[in-house]
Parts: C-alpha cells; sequence; structure tokens
C-alpha cells in the first residue's frame, strides 16, 4: 500500500510538472502567435505526460538491469560523441555542416552502446550499488533449470509455494532439448516433452514468477553437451542448478557448483518414520525376498513388509525395523506378526 500511494504522488507531481512546463513555454511566446496556441501546447505537454503515466502503469515489471544498459549506454554514447567532437572539429568545421554530423553520431554512438550492453548485461552488472549489494546476498543467486526438472513438473508445485524468490534461467538449448523430446516418435517420450512445454508456459505466464530465457551462445560452451552446459552457465552466472538427474547432481558438484537436487527437498519433507514406530500399510504386491511384500506410502516411500507376500491386497499394521537412505529416496523395512 506504501508503494501504491508513493506512485501515486510521483504522478500527480508529474502532471503538475508537466503543467508548469506547458506554462514556461507559453509564456515565451510572442504576441503575433494565434489565440489558440497555448491551449494546443498546454495539451500537448500534458498529453505526453499522460501517455508516459499510462506506459508506466501496463509495464509494472521493470528491469533494473535493462534500465541501467539504458542509462550506462546513453551516458556512455554522448561521451564518445563529445570525444568525436573534439577530436574531429578542425574537419567538421571545414565541411560547414558541424551540428548535423555531431547529431548524427550522437544517434549512432547511443545506438550501438545499448544494444552492446544489453546483449552482454550478463557478462557486465551495471547496477546501482545497493542492488549490486542485494544480489550478492545469499539465497539471490539465479536458478538455472535442468531440462528434466521441467518434465519432472514437480518444480511447478514447489514454486507455487513461494519458497524461493530467485529468478528462473531457462537455456535456450535446455528448450530446445525439451522441444525434441515434444517432437518425439516415441509416445511416452513425445507426452512427456508436451506436459514441460505445458508446465513451462504456465511458469512462465504466472506474473508472481520470473521466468527467463537465456539465449546467448557463450564461447565455453563449444564442444560440451547438455549437461556440461549447464553447469559452465551455473558458474558464469554465479546461480545454481535445479535438477532431479544424479549424473548432472554429480558434475555439478566436481565443479564446485552448488545443485538444488528436487529428490533430495522431496526426501527432506517426507514424514520421519522412526526403528520401533507403527503404522497402517496396504500390500500391493510381492517383493523380492521370498517371504516380503511391498506397500507404498502417500508420498510414495517404498515398504518392504516382512512374511507379507502372502497378504497381498490387505491393510496391515506393520512396526519400523530399518530405514534405508539413497539418493533415489528413502526405503522402510518392517515387519508384520500376525
Amino acid at each position: 500500500m506504501g508503494r501504491t500511494m508513493a506512485l501515486i504522488i510521483l504522478r500527480c507531481i508529474f502532471l503538475l510538472c508537466a503543467g508548469g512546463a506547458s506554462a514556461i513555454i507559453n509564456a515565451q511566446l510572442s504576441d503575433t502567435v494565434p489565440a489558440h496556441m497555448p491551449w494546443t501546447n498546454f495539451l500537448l505537454v500534458m498529453g505526453m505526460a499522460v501517455a508516459v503515466i499510462v506506459g508506466d502503469i501496463f509495464v509494472p515489471r521493470k528491469r533494473i538491469d535493462t534500465i541501467s544498459a539504458v542509462y550506462f549506454g546513453l551516458l556512455i554514447g554522448v561521451l564518445l560523441t563529445y570525444i568525436f567532437s573534439i577530436a574531429a572539429a578542425p574537419l567538421l568545421e571545414r565541411t560547414g555542416n558541424a551540428g548535423s554530423a555531431v547529431l548524427v553520431t550522437a544517434v549512432i554512438a547511443c545506438y550501438l552502446c545499448i544494444s552492446v550492453l544489453i546483449q552482454t548485461k550478463d557478462d557486465f552488472r551495471f547496477l546501482i550499488p545497493y542492488v549490486e549489494f542485494v544480489r550478492d546476498t545469499k539465497g539471490f543467486r539465479p536458478l538455472i533449470l535442468d531440462t528434466s526438472v521441467i518434465i519432472d513438473g514437480r518444480i511447478e508445485d514447489l514454486l507455487a509455494t513461494h519458497v524461493f524468490d530467485n529468478q528462473l534461467i531457462l537455456p535456450r538449448f535446455a528448450l530446445a532439448e525439451l522441444q525434441g523430446i515434444a517432437d518425439s516418435n516415441d509416445k511416452l517420450r513425445r507426452q512427456r516433452g508436451r506436459r514441460g512445454l505445458d508446465i513451462l508456459n504456465r511458469l512462465r505466464a504466472d506474473p508472481k514468477i520470473d521466468l527467463q530465457i537465456f539465449d546467448r551462445d557463450l564461447p565455453e560452451f563449444a564442444g560440451h553437451p547438455v549437461d556440461m552446459k549447464l553447469v559452465l552457465l551455473a558458474k558464469h552466472l554465479e546461480g545454481k542448478v535445479v535438477t532431479g538427474d544424479f549424473n548432472l547432481n554429480q558434475v555439478a558438484q566436481i565443479h564446485n557448483v552448488p545443485v538444488i537436487n528436487l529428490n533430495e527437498i522431496s526426501n527432506a519433507l517426507k514424514p520421519r518414520l522412526l526403528p520401533g514406530e507403527t503404522f497402517q500399510i496396504k500390500i500391493i504386491k510381492p517383493g523380492e525376498g521370498p517371504d516380503q511384500g511391498v506397500g507404498y506410502l502417500d508420498d510414495g516411500t517404498m515398504v518392504v513388509v516382512e512374511k507379507a507376500r502372502n497378504l497381498i491386497g490387505r491393510e496391515l499394521n506393520v512396526t519400523v525395523t530399518t530405514i534405508l537412505q539413497t539418493n533415489a529416496g528413502r526405503m522402510i523395512f518392517a515387519k508384520y506378526e500376525a
């Protein structure tokens, strides 16, 4: 509410300043101008002010790095133009049209500088000091998404809890891999790929999620597979890799790149059961052992029950004997006493 009120006050002050500017312009007009000219100037100035405010309202999410790139691009472009005008002053005086040459140079220099900074804003942080300080604090590093995370679907549910406020980065090569899966001849792969694209579209449409596509192809990507490119991109952006792929997890750890593993998050959130605790489980299939039956908890945890092979389809009260924790998940071993 405080920010909204501040914006309303700012826009009112801006309109008052625009009205004052039109009054100053009208005060400088000569007496020979038509009678309608002051009102025309007033309407033009106020119309421009209203257009600026409308544009500001309809673009609520503004990126500070893009704004900074435009600001510094203009600054550098004007500076280069000033240096050029001083260095080429003798030559420009001979042409007799120095003003036009300087103006054209300024337009070209500003455009080129802004274009270069926007395209390389991930390499150079042209940010005001306090924003740069916030980015360096723990927890605000960008999250680099793997293809498997998008297809998996759990990332959408996790982001819906608002646990992560970080910017999400999906590299263009990962998106291309996802599109390739969606176009696969294999029906199962095609369904998984299309589901991933649907999830991606929902994430991009959510105004509360900052998801960006990384389009640049860095020189260090040359000759590397997708997993290694993700690790190199995370290093380049000083971010974290989000994945459910065990192999990518290992590669990232070898290169000292932080990893958020969805499987580890899922395991950490599962209810804790201790040896000796009793709970109810339905046996749905035989186990690998000669007398073992297998059931599953609501969160997908596998429960192996001794002496339950012949009790498939029944609800049993079992007692936990052992809990086995692996990277793939948690397994619970229990016993059943008739």
